[in-house]
This record gives C-alpha cells, sequence and structure tokens, in this order.
C-alpha cells in the first residue's frame, strides 16, 4: 500500500473540485461551495495562480488534497503559507495519507524560508485538533477570525472615497 503526493495539474480541478465538494459536506455545509472548474481553472493554473493544490493518492486512488497559499507576515519579514483545506475520503483516514499531505506543506513551507504554517480548524472536529495536537500544532485561541461577505463588505467597500495615484 503507497501513498503518493504530488502537485496538482490543470487537468485535476474536476477532482479538486470534487475534494472541495466532500469537504464542506463534512464541515456540514453542503450548499455554501459555489466554486467551479472554471474558477479553479482560471486561478490557480494561469500565469499568477492564487493557490497551490497537492493531490494524495492511495494505491494510485485519489484519497484527499491540500489546497493552499502564500500569505506575508509583516511581523516576521517573510512570507507564511496557509493551508486553506485539508481533506482525506473517509476510507482513507487512518492509512497515514493526512500526515503525508501535511508533512508535504510542512517541507514546502520550510524550503520557501516561511516561518509559519498556519490554518483553521473547526472547534467540533475532536479528531482534527487532537491530531494537530499530537503533531505539535499551537492553537491561538485568543485570536478570532473575521470574515466580510456580501452586502457588508459592498457596504465597507462603498465607502472607500481615496483615489489611488499610480
Amino acid at each position: 500500500m503507497a501513498i503518493a503526493i504530488r502537485k496538482a495539474e490543470s487537468a485535476d480541478v474536476g477532482l479538486i473540485l470534487e475534494f472541495i465538494r466532500a469537504l464542506a459536506v463534512f464541515e456540514r455545509e453542503p450548499d455554501a461551495v459555489t466554486a467551479t472548474e472554471a474558477d479553479l481553472l482560471r486561478d490557480g493554473f494561469g500565469d499568477q495562480p492564487y493557490f497551490q493544490c497537492l493531490i494524495a493518492e492511495y494505491d494510485s486512488k485519489p484519497a484527499g488534497f491540500a489546497f493552499y497559499f502564500f500569505n506575508y507576515s509583516t511581523w516576521t519579514g517573510r512570507p507564511g503559507l496557509y493551508l486553506e483545506d485539508l481533506f482525506v475520503h473517509p476510507e482513507f483516514r487512518g492509512l497515514g495519507v493526512g500526515k503525508a499531505l501535511l508533512a508535504r506543506v510542512a517541507a514546502i513551507a520550510v524550503d520557501k524560508n516561511c516561518p509559519r504554517l498556519q490554518w483553521e480548524v473547526l472547534d467540533w472536529n475532536t479528531p482534527a485538533v487532537d491530531f494537530y495536537a499530537g503533531l505539535g500544532a499551537s492553537f491561538l485561541d485568543e485570536w478570532r477570525n473575521v470574515r466580510m461577505t456580501g452586502d457588508a463588505l459592498r457596504k465597507l467597500a462603498a465607502l472607500d472615497a481615496v483615489e489611488m495615484t499610480p
């Protein structure tokens, strides 16, 4: 039984979207995904990709994925790596696939001289919380995630009266 991790290619956008939808079902938000294959193709495989993706295969079968991008820490003056999604199909859990994906992402962060690898986990997902804690991850409970979408985002954007000069 072998685990293989490879960089996603443009031909994988359908598979990536399947993983995203399966993750949404697991996270109890099955109708929240609005991304399309065209979106993933445009934003991940063009001249300036916004994200990177790894595909894990177990015995040549798609088993999971890691979806990440780089951010920047003003405090360290270095890029960081943000893991947006990590998902392993239930039938492949407990076989080392998730650990292999996370290890590869960590290796990329180290290779790119990133002082941080960061991600979020739902508080009710105790198997994942325990898994991450067992690997030495720190939980930043004093930090609150903040998100603005829809009307609130547009309303705030409408307040922008500053003209930007090139």
